[in-house]
């Protein structure tokens, strides 16, 4: 930013923020042409983007910003490889993480190379029996039913130990995770982020990798004939998939990412891929997908069978043809996120507790563990802290001695590198990930000696307020927040990572009245009235105890409220409604 200031005075709001002005937002911008409205510009301006670069950011296409693909290393070779293995219909085992980028990337492969006639053999490791990433016994069986190509999906950087051990078959890894050395010798690692890369895509995950993968593969087999007299597979249907992995992988939604999930998720709206439809009828989803519905609905759910029980289900999902399948699947997994969420809660009481101990004592990253904590869910309770306390947060499981955990970061502290880092001077069994989530294995005995790394290596976060700053980017009355502007903030969508959604304040707002609602009281609902009797809808999520939803309840005389201006549909009817995030007394 070009300057700050605390905006209205906030230096600590209900939820312990300081309200910072933007003033690239609030400020005069550059002319934009006139399709390009006042608000739309100043936005445009605080995140970086100009004229020139205007057209591109509010209607990414792939046209526009799609890359060579043969700008990542190793990835003419493998195109090469893989239309030798299409033409010869070879059979091809898919080996994929057990989250989402690994279940979406792997659907697509195996979509795309089943079209193109090959077998496809897949596996997605059990987290408590195989644990993460490639192993030699289930390369071993790919081999063993005939498969001389195998590719691993969102893992198999750090694989090289288990690879020596397999022959009979090459081995391609489609990955995006942080490497620390150089890549597994194998036929080809494709990966932006291998320390020999130099193609500037390192915000990728896995599906964007797979993506440019199969655009390289098409392009090969393009050149040699392949496709005389035959229609080549359309991959922009395989863009739901990339959309939902790029979301839930927490990538920044600018460039290439950006123009993935916008063309993916109007791909994810015509309901073409049977297992999403069914997951968003299951998630009581009928409004037009969005990054919250990737994100906050559909994932979550894919994501549950490889925390807590069967690790193929969301692949399974995602590659089902069939309607009656694909319903149950999607039945079974919504069940199995709703049993998640109970051990979850057990488990996050606990930690929290645990963690407000050490950020008492000064710790940079808070480094919590239990016995008897499922492994599976540690990282969803790592996020938890993390946005508690505006700090890096590890969490684990303890068994037999041994801790094997997840961590969480917050932007400007590489958490990916640190836990790497440890386990290159010895101190973790293993670890890797990226900058903003990693995954660690830790003998208990050195419990103390990692705490004491992560808070030198990471020590910047001691210092860090226990609520990150609330940037806001603008001020509306509840006459202003009419239908007009909520469509003018909703030509920068997709918000995510780098681009997100603005924050506006509603100063001095009157609230005409506040009750709870749903099962469990947990949300709050709100009317704004103006100063000329004008009315708003306001809502409030996870409305537990807390100061936020005291004070709402209150009713007080005025109140600054800050949160999202949108569109809300229900029931075939549309209104204008504020999502309260944080609020201030005047």
């Amino acid at each position: 930013m070009h300057g700050e200031s605390d905006f209205l005075g906030v230096a600590r709001s209900l939820c312990g923020r300081r309200w910072r002005a933007d003033h690239d937002a609030l400020g005069a911008a550059p002319r934009f042409g006139e399709e390009v409205s006042e608000i739309v510009a100043r936005l445009l301006t605080a995140r970086g983007i100009g004229p020139e670069a205007a057209a591109d950011f509010l209607s990414p296409t792939l046209r526009a910003l799609l890359p060579d693909p043969s700008l990542l290393r190793d990835m003419t070779r493998a195109s090469e490889r893989l239309a030798d293995a299409v033409i010869a219909r070879e059979t091809i085992g898919i080996f994929g993480d057990y989250d989402v980028d690994g279940a979406s990337a792997g659907a697509l492969l195996a979509e795309l190379l089943s079209a193109l006639g090959c077998e496809v053999l897949t596996h997605i490791p059990d987290r408590l029996r195989e644990g993460y990433g490639p192993n030699t016994e289930a390369l071993a069986r790919f081999v063993a039913r005939g498969a001389r190509l195998i590719l691993c999906v969102d893992c198999g950087t750090a694989a090289d130990a288990v690879f020596a051990t397999i022959t009979g078959a090459d081995i391609i890894v489609l990955d995006h995770h942080q490497a620390d050395g150089p890549p597994p010798r194998i036929f080809a690692t494709i990966n932006p982020n291998r320390l020999d890369d130099t193609s500037g895509l390192s915000g990728l995950c896995a599906a964007g990798v797979a993506f440019l993968a199969a655009v390289a593969l098409l392009r090969t087999l393009r050149g040699r004939g392949f496709f005389a007299g035959r229609a080549a597979p359309d991959l922009l249907r395989a863009l739901d998939l990339v959309a939902l992995a790029t979301v839930c992988d927490v990538m920044p939604l600018t460039g290439l990412n950006r123009a993935f999930v916008a063309q993916g998720l109007r791909i994810m709206a015509q309901r073409e891929r049977i297992g999403l439809a069914a997951l968003l009828d299951v998630a009581e989803s009928r409004e037009a997908p969005s990054a919250f519905t990737c994100g906050f609905l559909l994932g979550p759910r894919i994501n549950a069978g490889g925390r807590i029980s069967q690790a193929d289900l969301g692949l399974r999902l995602l590659l089902s043809t069939d309607p009656r399948e694909a319903a149950g699947l999607a039945a079974l997994l919504d069940q199995i996120n709703r049993e998640r969420q109970a051990v979850e809660q057990a488990v996050l009481d606990a930690a929290l507790a645990m963690a407000a101990e050490q950020r008492a004592r000064g710790h940079a990253a808070l480094l919590v563990c239990g016995e008897g904590w499922h492994s599976g869910i540690v990282g969803i309770v790592a996020g938890r802290i993390k946005e508690r306390f505006n700090r890096p947060a590890l969490v684990g499981a303890l068994k037999d001695g041994v801790v094997k955990g997840s961590g969480r970061s917050v932007p400007g502290l590489d958490l990916g590198a640190a836990v790497i880092a440890a386990r290159r001077l010895g101190i973790l069994q293993s670890g890797g990930g990226h900058a903003m989530a990693a995954g660690f294995t830790l003998d208990a005995a050195r419990w103390e000696e990692f705490q004491a790394f992560l808070d030198s290596r990471l020590s910047a976060g001691a210092t860090l307020p226990d609520a990150a700053d609330l940037v806001i980017e603008g001020a509306v009355s509840v006459a202003g927040a009419d239908r007009a502007l909520c469509a003018d903030i909703a030509r920068l969508a997709p918000f995510g990572p780098g681009n997100a959604e603005p924050v506006l304040v509603v100063p001095g707002a009157r609230i005409a009245y506040a009750e709870r609602i749903g099962r469990e009281g947990k949300t709050l609902r709100c009317s704004l009235a103006g100063a000329g009797g004008e009315r708003l809808n306001a809502i409030l999520f996870r409305a537990a105890e807390s100061p936020l939803a005291e004070a709402l309840l209150a009713r007080p005389p005025a109140l600054h409220l800050a949160g999202h201006l949108r569109i809300n549909r229900w029931q075939g009817q549309e209104s204008v409604q504020f999502t309260i995030i944080d609020a201030a007394h005047p």
